[in-house]
């Protein structure tokens, strides 16, 4: 991106030191700028007296996929969902999975001019139900991201995010008053990972997943990859249920997905099939009732079970519908017990279908 601006907006969530600096409140990091500094995520920057998000209007690339992608099982199944991001990002992990986008410093990355109201009505015409801010973290492309929303929810279309969860306790309020459903990355469940793998800290992951449970109405969902010998042991993962247990409930979702080797982590080996399903028989043990293996072929592992009777309620082959149990009300056609999430009287029949689409004038 070099030194370009010329994409700016007026950053929110700043103030000015003494020192002359401007600091950045927009995630825990909280970055001192001199004029002509970029933070960590590289997309915030300031720009003579005040902070601006540099990237607004571009971004690296629109996909439809299949809402299952985000992954968001209890959230309007089966049905298209328009996906994209930015570049940069707050986090540092060694082990990105999506890095070419998230470490970007390159314009190139940002090939594509998409001002809000045309993403909407791309979004619309392409048949999608939903918008995801994904790829990298819309917390960093807060203010692209709120008025992509509300351009959205002028269409009848509803907002996803995709985010490690990682910010402060006002922009946090912000971006999730415009969400309708929101996957969290819980990295690990241990402080010394955070520090030593994402140079952050666990503390503000949880303030938001509490945050988004008991004080909005986004439908919440958990992610957590699983990497060998660093966050796979019985002892982190007993201990990750029991605070899911006793601070979000039994009916959040969690999806426990597989590492491939990439980024800074290319001598780490990929996660076994068997380590998600030991992941997945923990959570269950603890209660949790819709438990999820990720990044592999299991589709005992990725469909939804009813906990009242155990019948299949919503069979999944990857991103395959197979099986569909539901009353019209979300309950077991088998029992009437009801499923938690977000659903319609029949899914949607999207499938598996990734569909890469440039948003230019005349397409839209």
């Amino acid at each position: 991106m070099g030194g370009s601006l010329e994409h700016t907006v007026p950053a929110r969530y700043w103030r000015p030191l003494p020192s002359g600096e401007l600091e950045c409140d927009v995630c825990p990091r909280r970055c001192r700028l001199a004029d002509g500094q970029r933070g960590l995520c590289f997309v915030r920057a300031r720009q003579g007296a005040e902070l601006v998000l540099t990237t607004w209007g571009r971004s690296s690339g629109f996909c439809v996929d299949p809402i299952e992608k985000k992954p968001l099982s209890h959230f309007l199944p089966g049905t298209p969902v328009l996906s994209f991001g930015t570049a940069g990002c707050n986090l540092t992990c060694r082990f990105c999975q999506n890095w070419d986008i998230s470490k970007s410093r390159e314009i190139d990355t940002l090939a594509d001019e998409a001002p809000p109201e045309r993403i909407a009505r791309a979004a619309r015409e392409l048949g999608c139900r939903s918008v995801a801010y994904t790829y990298n973290d819309p917390v960093i492309f807060l203010e692209y991201a709120v008025d992509t929303a509300l351009a959205c929810r002028e269409q009848g279309l509803r907002n996803v995010a995709v985010t490690a969860g990682y910010v402060c306790e006002e922009p946090r309020r912000e971006l999730f008053a415009h969400m309708d459903a929101v996957n969290v990355d819980l990295k690990a469940f241990s402080e010394d990972f955070y520090h030593r793998l994402c140079t952050a800290s666990m503390a503000p992951v949880l303030e938001t997943l509490q945050y988004i449970r008991h004080e909005t109405d986004v439908w919440l969902e958990i992610t957590t990859l699983l990497i060998p010998g660093e966050n796979d042991s019985d002892h982190e993962i007993h201990a990750a249920c029991a605070w899911v247990v006793e601070h979000l409930g039994l009916d959040v979702p969690w999806h426990f997905s597989a590492f491939h080797p990439d980024y800074r982590m290319l001598d780490t080996p990929a996660t076994p099939t068997s380590t998600l399903t030991r992941a997945r028989r923990i959570a269950r043990e603890h209660g949790l009732r819709y438990v999820y293996t990720g990044n592999v072929y299991d589709e005992e592992g990725g469909s939804t079970f009813c906990h009242g009777c155990g019948e299949k309620l919503i069979g999944r082959d990857r991103y395959v519908l197979t099986a569909w149990n539901l009353d019209s009300m979300g309950c077991c056609e088998r029992c009437g017990t009801p499923c938690a999430g977000v659903f319609e009287a029949r899914p949607g029949t999207w499938g598996p279908h990734r569909q890469p689409v440039r948003l230019a004038e005349d397409v839209c």
